[in-house]
Order: structure tokens, then sequence, then C-alpha cells
């Protein structure tokens, strides 16, 4: 008695069936995108930053951690 392997689903069925997303997976980045172009769509409102640049205090106090 022969064994027969089980055919594979056929390609054409499961042409039609994507992948669904959940809602927040475009909603995100969307929303993400609307801040930053809200952020940088008055330029007059930009103030010179104080004498210590933010990535630099971030940068030191990152490294004062990592030495401890």
């Amino acid at each position: 008695m022969a064994v027969h392997p089980p055919t594979p689903a056929r390609a054409e069925g499961r042409a039609g069936a994507g992948i669904r997303l959940p809602w927040w997976a475009l909603t995100l980045p969307v929303l993400a995108f609307a801040a930053l172009l809200v952020l940088i769509s008055d330029p007059a409102q930009a103030r010179e930053a104080g004498a210590e640049p933010a990535i630099g205090v971030f940068l030191e106090y990152l490294t004062l951690l990592l030495l401890r």
C-alpha cells in the first residue's frame, strides 16, 4: 500500500487573503509625523539653544552612569 504525501493548498485560493494590521500600525506613525510637522512648521518661534547643548549634558550623564 503506497502512502501519498498530502497535497499543499492551492496558491490561487490564498492569493486574495491579505495580512491585516492592527489600527495602531498606521495611526501611530501618522501621528508622529504630524507632531514633527507641527514642530517644524513655524521656524520663526525657534530660539537659540542655551550655552550648553542638551546632547552634551545627556552624554555626560550617560558617561557618569556607565563608569560607576
